[in-house]
């Protein structure tokens, strides 16, 4: 069988994280990983097929912590074909997905089932988490090694908050006998319970049920205490309160081996984009004020926050189309991602570099992956994109099933161009 031949994507503005810079180049693909970087846009061809990027921008793929796929159960709402096709048109060449389905993913013939769906049916890489605790009840453990060995790269009960420490501690003892990851949702359950929107006047003016932030910081002090007594590798999937950066700087100047991510709509969106109770802007969290929202801004700048995910949350119109205290929460992301957080790279809050260090190596590291970055040796996954180009955002186009997102008819600028996993080209706009 004759070989595919390599291919040069030429002319093209590197974005390296590692480096942390934006360069003129060109990439060389051989076999499904990158076999030479060139800090010239029109290298020697030599024997390769060649694409012009036309200057445009050409990045690591996005790897996304936390996608809720529906399979098993709710693949009404999201199925691994839909979610694929959606990651590629944004960007997303690895998704990493939750074990909050119906039923959840606590054993490993659960999740064995769902591997071979997704490797039957999604046309980008995938990972699994696993529950942490059976039937995500915080009761009892499920059996972390064997699902380890079944292929889980985490373990978290995403936000069922667990009420005893006592079991959520032995957990992690275990985990961190066996170096697995845990992913917790820092929140305080009994404050959070019922909430809908963070405390203050907004909230006290539509006479919502809120949270204070401190539930969150309260959360996170927990979980980081549990942390340092067990020494398990520990991820807050969502810091999104100034008063909870404090506990998470503490810890890592204490050296404990936490991480802490966000969301794209924390990042991009404010209590007051509720207004007159739109359900598409209700989260879990809910949204935070200005203030917190241009710190948590900062955070990412600094590393504080180490990566930034969809959180994406397939929810049915029925779902959604109900009183602002009773809708289901969550927002779908897997293709808005990109051109939404280009806003903080045009308003110059952010630079490409810091972004895609969020997005793409960060999280690759996290979870042991070998992507996320432009180096020889890595595997060629990959987007291009145009970060100038102006789009109106239409909900109703967009790959996934269900199609409950905050930025329906949204102004935004930036748009994917191709999208390549292991050199191949999965989306092309």
């Amino acid at each position: 069988m004759k070989a595919a031949k390599d291919l040069l994507i030429c002319n093209a503005r590197l974005v390296d994280p590692e480096a942390g810079n934006v360069r003129m180049g060109a990439l060389r693909i051989s076999g499904g990983v990158i076999s030479a970087c060139h800090d010239t846009p029109w290298p020697d061809v030599g024997d390769a097929d060649t694409m012009d990027a036309r200057g445009k921008c050409l990045a690591p793929g996005i790897v996304d912590i936390g996608v809720k796929v529906g399979e098993p159960g709710e693949r009404h709402k999201e199925s691994y074909r839909t979610a694929g096709a959606a990651a590629a048109a944004g960007g997303i060449t690895t998704i990493v997905t939750r074990a909050d389905t119906e039923p959840c993913i606590d054993t490993p013939e659960a999740l064995e089932f769902i591997r071979r769906r997704a490797s039957a049916d999604a046309l980008v890489n995938v990972s699994h988490m696993a529950a942490l605790t059976k039937g995500r009840q915080g009761r009892e453990m499920t059996e972390i090694g064997f699902l380890r060995d079944a292929g889980a790269v985490a373990f978290s009960d995403h936000d069922r908050v667990h009420r005893d420490a006592k079991t959520l501690g032995r957990a992690m003892t275990y985990a961190a006998g066996l170096g697995a990851l845990i992913i917790t949702h820092p929140q305080e359950p009994t404050l959070s319970d019922g909430a809908c929107t963070t405390s203050g006047k907004f909230a006290s003016l539509r006479g919502l049920s809120s949270v204070s932030p401190m539930a969150e910081r309260m959360g996170l002090d927990r979980d980081l205490a549990l942390a340092e007594i067990t020494g398990v590798a520990l991820h807050a999937d969502q810091i999104t309160t100034a008063r909870a950066l404090p506990a998470l700087q503490r810890a890592k100047d204490a050296g404990l081996n936490v991480t802490a991510g966000i969301s794209i709509h924390h990042l991009t969106l404010n209590e007051l984009d509720v207004a007159d109770y739109r359900t598409f802007f209700k989260l879990t969290p809910p949204l935070r004020s200005e203030e917190d929202r241009q710190a948590m801004i900062e955070a990412v700048r600094s590393g504080l926050i180490d990566l930034i995910s969809t959180i994406h949350t397939p929810q049915d119109e029925e779902l959604k189309r109900l009183p602002f205290e009773v809708a289901a929460s969550g927002a779908v992301g897997l293709e808005t991602a990109l051109p939404v957080l280009l806003r903080l790279y045009h308003a110059d809050t952010l630079d490409l570099p810091t972004l895609f260090k969020a997005l793409s190596l960060n999280p690759a590291r996290r979870l042991g992956l070998d992507c996320g970055r432009l180096a020889p040796g890595g595997p060629a996954d990959l987007v291009l994109f145009d970060p100038d180009k102006p789009i109106i955002l239409d909900r109703f186009k967009l790959q996934s099933k269900s199609k409950n997102t905050p930025f329906d008819n949204a102004r935004l600028q930036g748009k994917v161009l191709a999208t390549f996993v292991a050199g191949q080209k999965v989306y092309s706009a």
